[in-house]
């Protein structure tokens, strides 16, 4: 099994969604129970991925390779390194969070749900594993797919709007990125990317590579300013699809730049630091105002996650500046490592946000934020668990939230305090907009007679929300068994950026 054990994370789920599908509209709770168990079954086996892999020794391990297509030399090529191995624990998590979450929640086909569900899993997993690049690439194009049905079918009543939004926009960024890999291809007839890392490239190639990886990635991400499909698509969306879409889609986008561009295109990367320093630093401050005045807590919330996610990018390209112009590999090492934490940490904390939303939502079907008030004196277990999610998403210390911004503020203070000092703002920001969410919603008399009326949260949504409440306290506690998976693979990205490919 462990010589195919990357195989069968992405495959087990995709195949297990035909007998939910065959479960009809007429069995809902066989759907329901035989999603839950290939979901659980996933995860089962993304739990072999721990010991399996070396996190002492790094590099990508676990590896299948089988001829495709061989007439253009395309192989099934797939291996994992620690970041790989962060972010596949991470989707199968999130997966059996998703469909317990939906469990009383989605009443209209849900065979097809569960069954979309499944495949969407498989798919992101796909993209963490993948090494071959037109692998990679149809792994990316597919996942429009799945969460093009979730929106458009389960979504709010824009749903057809949002859902055309989403796929144009991060359909049009594949265009550019399928254009210079068919470019590379031609180059070095192979789509091998371990090839392609080694391939020597001029200024010029290295530039027009750069920007067509960047828009297809900034896009996924989201960056400034191709972020705007996102909020529309949050706000229609059915919880599990903003689960998803914040918690593992999102991070698509940084890791596609960790395997693209940073070990492709390096001279490139390091000439236009600042363009990316500079988008950064607009999400990170810029959108925290814009979240600010948000009416629509799904709105403030998917805001909120272009902000988080503008520490990740900083961190990634913030290490540029350091190696190469510095030569502070520890400090690079550092700010690395701080957006690989917080990619993950984003994951959980945003799940839990979405979830919380849901949760809401279920009971008053609304979700503007005038519409709630004095929410703690009716639900007082749930307004733990929103409390202690608005404190990770403040960064506060303690929780998931704090560690990898704290990494990459410090790494940015190494690199140039005024770049340190913007991005520390954010905690700022973060905490106006969070906490002033919390206050509006839990805290105050009860205004609505109709949330007077609101149930304390059922046993199904606790085991979801303590298991988010769990894993956020966990990496805040001790982050250390998450930093030494991840610490062989970021020292090898940081020698990458060294290496000079002019």
């Amino acid at each position: 099994m462990f010589n195919h054990l990357l195989s069968l994370l992405i495959w087990l789920p995709i195949i297990g969604a035909v007998p939910v599908l065959l479960a009809g509209s007429g069995r809902p709770n066989a759907a329901r129970w035989l999603a839950l168990l290939f979901m659980v079954l996933t995860f089962v086996v993304s739990l072999f991925l721990l010991p399996q892999y070396n996190a002492t020794a790094g590099g990508m391990q676990l590896v299948e390779s089988h001829v495709w297509i061989a007439s253009l030399g395309v192989h099934y090529g797939l291996a994992v390194d620690g970041i790989s191995v962060a972010l596949i624990v991470l989707t199968t998590i999130v997966g059996i969070l998703v469909v317990v979450g939906a469990w009383e929640v989605i009443k209209v086909n849900t065979h097809q749900y569960m069954a979309a569900m499944l495949v969407l899993e498989g798919l992101m997993i796909g993209v963490f594993c993948a090494t071959d690049a037109l692998l990679f690439y149809v792994f990316f194009e597919a996942m429009l797919i799945p969460m093009f049905i979730l929106i458009g079918v389960w979504g709010g009543p824009r749903r057809v709007y949002a859902t055309l939004k989403f796929f144009i926009y991060t359909f049009l960024g594949s265009v550019f990125m399928l254009i210079a890999l068919m470019y590379l291809y031609e180059r070095s007839g192979t789509f091998d990317m371990h090839v392609w890392a080694s391939l020597p490239l001029t200024m010029k190639e290295q530039t027009w590579l750069f920007f067509g990886f960047l828009i297809a990635f900034a896009i996924k991400v989201p960056m400034v300013p191709v972020h705007t499909w996102l909020p529309d698509a949050h706000v229609e969306a059915p919880t599990g699809g903003s689960v998803v879409l914040a918690a593992v889609m999102l991070k698509v986008g940084t890791y596609g730049m960790l395997r693209f561009i940073l070990p492709i295109v390096p001279d490139a990367g390091e000439h236009f630091t600042w363009l990316i320093v500079v988008l950064s630093l607009i999400a990170i401050i810029y959108i925290g105002y814009v979240a600010l005045v948000q009416e629509d807590m799904k709105k403030l919330v998917a805001y909120s996650s272009i902000a988080h996610m503008g520490f990740v990018t900083l961190g990634i390209f913030i290490a540029f500046m350091l190696i190469r112009h510095d030569g502070n590999v520890d400090a690079a090492r550092l700010g690395m490592q701080g957006a690989m934490v917080q990619m993950i940490s984003h994951g959980f904390v945003s799940g839990a946000m979405f979830t919380c939303i849901g949760v809401m939502y279920d009971r008053l079907h609304t979700r503007l934020i005038k519409d709630y008030g004095g929410l703690i004196n009716v639900m007082p277990w749930f307004g733990f668990f929103y409390v202690l999610f608005a404190m990770a998403n403040c960064g506060l210390p303690g929780t998931s939230g704090f560690v990898g911004e704290f990494m990459v503020i410090l790494a940015s203070f190494s690199a140039n305090p005024w770049i340190g000092l913007f991005a520390a703002f954010t905690l700022i920001i973060g905490a106006g907009y969070t906490l002033w969410l919390v206050k509006r919603v839990l805290w105050g008399q009860i205004t609505n007679p109709h949330v007077a009326e609101m149930k304390e949260i059922n046993g199904r949504e606790t085991f979801v929300l303590a298991a988010f409440a769990a894993l956020v306290l966990f990496i805040g506690i001790w982050p250390e068994p998450l930093v030494h998976l991840m610490d062989s693979s970021v020292t090898q990205l940081v020698q990458q950026l060294a290496v000079h490919k002019i």
